[in-house]
């Protein structure tokens, strides 16, 4: 197939985990050209915006994005530009799996679990946020609606049922937040009727997160909203060695940004020894997302045998003494011997 996807590179260690992760794409002819756009700091010199027009439009136009990490000037005035992404596009299911591979200092092996979550409403927007006028009392809305809850569920069901996943298991807080957590759990419980091949399992978010450090072989498929998924699929990814072996995916019904969802690492920026996997990983998914299911698990078991037989050219995060370009081009020739 031929297809034309945005690329943004980003800030900081972005343009070079990104070249490691196009030199892959490449070696594994999947038949891909690249609009390269800018968004981040890097936008904001050249262009005076965050998040240009252009990229906006290159997005729609293609439906696919690769995206390196971005930055988000801290101070008054600049909106996350992921959130931005997300909301503009309605990017509604945020997709984080989390895989174990060899040779990290993770404390587990054979994990293999997929956090499913809202990516448009609850309280990690923190809508209507307020000061009072004496700085003293802090307020912001939690919103989830049928419609969200409805969406997400469903998503997180079929993609289960499309994978061959056994279990579903729904966080949420409704012993507490009886309202907005409480109507996420009775969507759940309602859409879970509709796939009685697969298992339904409710869990309180507290408990999800003691039993994800005791016992993660218990989880396969976790279900949540905004702000317990954003929690938990970081502490997933620490089960399996850190952020830098964690992709997103973002999707929604007209487009979707696939994502490394580390930050954009400035103090070892240029220094390259930045690790690609997550970005890797990412377009792993993204080629999963177009159909070339063969080719996104080419890629993954490239990475797994580069990282257990080419120990010198790993990445120092991962014990070796590679380069972010050596640990590339060894993954690359390994898909291309596949």
């Amino acid at each position: 197939m031929s297809k034309t996807i945005a690329v943004i590179p980003g800030d900081g260690i972005g343009p070079e985990i990104m070249k490691a992760t196009l030199r892959v794409l490449d070696a594994i002819d999947c038949g891909l050209s690249y609009d390269v756009v800018e968004a981040g700091m890097i936008a904001l010199d050249k262009q005076g915006d965050l998040l240009p027009k252009a990229t906006l439009d290159a997005i729609a136009k293609h439906k696919v994005a690769l995206k390196g990490p971005l930055t988000t000037p801290i101070g008054g005035g600049f909106t996350s530009i992921n959130v931005t992404l997300r909301r503009h596009f309605d990017l509604y299911a945020n997709v984080r799996p989390a895989i174990s591979f060899p040779g990290t200092k993770a404390r587990y092996e054979n994990i293999d679990i997929i956090t499913v979550r809202e990516n448009t409403e609850g309280a990690y927007l923190a809508e209507g946020q307020t000061l009072s006028d004496d700085g003293e009392t802090a307020t912001s809305i939690i919103r989830n609606t049928r419609r969200g809850s409805t969406r997400i569920v469903r998503y997180a069901f079929e993609m289960a049922v499309k994978k061959g996943r056994k279990k579903i298991t729904a966080v949420h807080k409704a012993n507490i937040m009886k309202t907005s957590s409480g109507l996420f759990l009775n969507v759940a419980r309602e859409v879970a009727k509709e796939y009685p091949q697969i298992e339904f399992n409710e869990m309180i978010v507290d408990n999800t997160c003691m039993q994800l450090v005791m016992r993660p072989e218990q989880f396969d498929v976790i279900v949540t909203t905004n702000l317990f998924g954003d929690i938990i699929s970081d502490l997933c990814a620490g089960l399996v060695g850190g952020l830098g072996l964690a992709p997103g995916d973002n999707i929604g019904a007209d487009a979707a940004i696939f994502e490394a969802v580390h930050g954009s690492a400035p103090d070892i920026a240029g220094k390259g020894i930045a690790n690609p996997c997550a970005l890797l990983l990412a377009a792993a998914d993204m080629l999963d997302h177009l159909g070339m299911v063969e080719k996104g698990s080419k890629i993954r078991q490239a990475i797994r045998d580069t990282m257990e037989h080419d120990r010198a050219h790993v990445t120092p995060d991962l014990g070796g003494k590679g380069s972010t370009e050596s640990f590339g081009e060894a993954i690359a020739k390994r898909v291309l011997a596949a």
